[in-house]
């Protein structure tokens, strides 16, 4: 049996991206699955009795205290004697790489899922972009989640192409079609819109994700703030992030609008997709953007922004449209081409039939075969 552990920074990673491709490899009896991330008692409660936990405190950001977590899953690497260490999210997978190269694992995987030094600029841009390299330069075998990330991480110096493949068509670990299920749109439709007041003749635009300034929140309100009128809204799903970065006015603006909903963190976007006309996303980073294939499943068209990930999570002009990052003309122009039901509903069928490909189960037999192809080539 193979010896498998993943390292992420928090819980709600392995919840989201890792748990249940993690499990179809369990289930297959060839697959011993250990997790390392923050201490967390109701994810433990959460976790199968076959699978193992390690807590490990890591801090978000740069922190001395990424020496203590290095050195704690070095001492855990040696000791367990895994074949097989993955590690997602920035910092756990500086602190693991470094780690389990220590450790002498045979093949440290680095799933990239996203680069943090994308988003930032001066000093820190250097200092983060350091760390994404040392990462890499640690790592035996590097997954980006799309090809697109790829070629931009090969033309950043990070690492050699002959070192990186993507899983598939790409993503996480795809979509569960099942939980994002066309047949129940009409019925999550109204029970969205009743519960929030929206009218059904209003046309609502959607975003999903969190509210910081890389996600293109200025710009979203910017481009609202021209297509708004009283038949309207703006459903905006997820948590706040980084309030700070955000402009001020436009945020207060807002906040003070009555056409604009904001419902803060939900564990069932699946409800809110379908109460949307055309979902927003207007990114300066992602890696590969999750949400653009679950609007899609719920037969909303996508309006993104130029980036790997996102771009080869759609096809262009046949289930949405792709606007320049940062670009409130282009993004308003965007959203005053889908302004309309029958516009927005000419691309539903389109959506749905795309996604099909990124359906998690045909991704989970993908990333298992992929893992077999690492530890046998290794053997």
């Amino acid at each position: 049996m193979y010896k498998i552990c993943y390292v992420t920074t928090i819980s709600s990673s392995i919840d989201i991206f890792i748990k249940d491709s993690a499990q179809y490899l369990s289930d297959t009896k060839e697959f011993d699955i250990t997790f390392i991330c923050n201490e967390d008692k109701e994810f433990v409660k959460r976790l199968p009795s076959n699978m193992h936990y390690f807590p490990v405190d890591m801090k978000r950001g740069i922190s001395l205290g990424g020496f203590k977590a290095t050195y704690e899953m070095y001492k855990f690497f040696k000791k367990n004697h895994f074949d097989l260490v993955q590690y997602t999210s920035p910092n756990a997978s500086c602190y693991a790489s470094i780690a389990s190269r220590l450790a002498k694992i045979p093949i440290r995987l680095y799933c990239q899922w996203g680069m943090v030094y994308v988003g930032a600029s001066g000093i820190k841009r250097k200092i983060l972009k350091l760390l994404e390299k040392i990462t890499c330069n640690n790592s035996t075998v590097i997954e980006p989640d799309s090809r697109g990330n790829l070629r931009f991480c090969v033309s950043e110096g990070l690492y050699p192409e002959s070192k990186a493949m993507v899983v598939g068509p790409g993503s996480a670990n795809g979509i569960n079609l099942e939980r994002f299920d066309i047949k129940k749109h009409d019925e999550y439709r109204k029970e969205i819109r009743e519960k929030y007041n929206i009218p059904e003749n209003n046309f609502v635009y959607g975003f999903v994700g969190r509210l910081g300034k890389d996600k293109g929140i200025d710009e979203l309100f910017s481009a609202y703030k021209r297509v708004e009128n009283e038949h309207t809204n703006l459903l905006v799903v997820g948590p706040m992030d980084k309030q700070d970065t955000l402009n001020a006015e436009l945020l207060s603006w807002a906040q003070n609008n009555k056409s604009i909903i904001f419902t803060g963190q939900t564990n069932v976007a699946e409800k809110f997709y379908p109460a949307m006309d055309v979902f927003v996303f207007p990114s300066y980073r992602e890696g590969f953007g999750t949400v653009v294939l679950e609007a899609q499943a719920s037969g909303v068209p996508v309006i993104i922004t130029n980036i790997p990930g996102p771009t080869e999570g759609m096809l262009e002009g046949k289930t949405g449209l792709i606007v320049e990052a940062k670009d409130v003309q282009g993004l308003t122009k965007a959203m005053q081409e889908i302004s309309s039901f029958e516009v927005a509903k000419s691309y539903k069928d389109t959506c749905v039939e795309f996604v099909q490909k990124f359906e998690a189960k045909k991704m989970f037999q993908l990333i298992y075969e992929n893992r077999k192809m690492l530890l046998e080539k290794n053997k």
